[in-house]
């Protein structure tokens, strides 16, 4: 039961504290809808309209009931359903951060891996690594903009494509900006915690018994280093979608990102609100899953949950 009602409690809590907070916050959206020139009077009857007029705790509760039937609002700038306009940008920042999540998956965890159990190579992915989680975003897809996109015109500079193929060609540019920082972290979690487990008694008890080394590595070492590794991937993948706010808007992409930004500019508090509560739910939807998969890794962990 644990399951649904902590994660529900916790998306509950945080959907109010952001609609108090986005109401609380300077600014008048009404003076966006009638314009500057308006009179007194017509400024109340649009506050009244909307229902700006009535107490934050009621326009909540309201919003609340309206959300759980599907309906998110109607932004006051465009007019239009906030659930329509979020649809077809959803759909764009969910392929960018699921081609982002692949990149981060399977370069940082075999990199992580090569950096732990090789003393060798291991100064070499610790300045990868570094340099990588040095490198932000923006300066990212700046660098990747200029050399692949204009310098070589290997990519388009703008956009998300229209069609399955032209899509993931205009956003592989993007997943990559989004992932280098990333995958720089998923790789200093591996190694530490692959460096950790290989050199443990038990692991150099099978070594000494003359089992192969890939067995090893595969079933005593990875294996109960599982559990940090998942964690790290799990947080990321849910950062994502919080990180794909500065990509979205460096490479023109109209998605989920770059809507928050333009909706938080405006004062327009019903897309705010909707996308602000959406990126809350993956992460905790995320970290749920995280939570009960690690209980089915590792047995013990079972113990501890309430």
């Amino acid at each position: 039961m644990h399951w649904v009602v902590g994660p529900v409690t916790t998306v509950l809590a945080a959907s109010f504290v952001i609609f108090v907070a986005l109401a609380l916050a300077p600014g008048d959206p009404v003076a966006r809808v009638v314009g500057d020139r308006a009179t007194g009077a017509q400024r109340e009857a649009a506050r009244h309209q909307l229902g700006l007029d009535e107490p934050v705790v009621v326009r909540y509760f309201h919003w609340l009931g309206d959300a759980l039937h599907g309906d998110l609002g109607t932004s006051l700038i465009s007019r239009q359903d906030v659930a329509s306009l979020l649809a077809p940008r959803l759909l764009t920042t969910l392929t960018l951060v699921l081609m982002s999540a692949v990149i981060i998956l399977v370069i940082g965890v075999a990199l992580g891996a090569v950096g732990g159990v090789s003393d060798r190579l291991r100064p070499f992915v610790n300045g990868v690594t570094g340099l990588g989680v040095a490198i932000p975003s923006f300066v990212a897809s700046t660098l990747l903009i200029g050399v692949f996109a204009v310098q070589l015109g290997w990519f388009p500079t703008y956009g998300s494509g229209a069609g399955f193929v032209d899509r993931l060609w205009h956003l592989t540019l993007p997943a990559v900006a989004l992932s280098i920082g990333w995958v720089a972290y998923v790789a200093q979690m591996t190694a530490a915690a692959v460096k950790e487990e290989a050199v443990r008694e038990h692991v150099e008890t099978a070594v000494g018994r003359g089992l192969p080394r890939s067995l090893v590595l595969r079933r005593h070492v990875m294996r109960n280093a599982s559990i940090p590794v998942l964690t790290a991937s799990g947080l990321t993948v849910a950062g994502l979608v919080a990180g794909s706010v500065v990509v979205e808007t460096a490479f023109g992409i109209d998605g989920v990102g770059s809507m928050l930004v333009k909706s938080v500019s405006s004062k327009d508090y019903a897309p705010t609100t909707a996308i602000s509560v959406l990126v809350v739910m993956v992460f905790v939807v995320v970290t749920t899953v995280i939570d009960f998969v690690q209980t089915r890794v590792d047995p013990r962990l079972r113990e501890h949950s309430p």
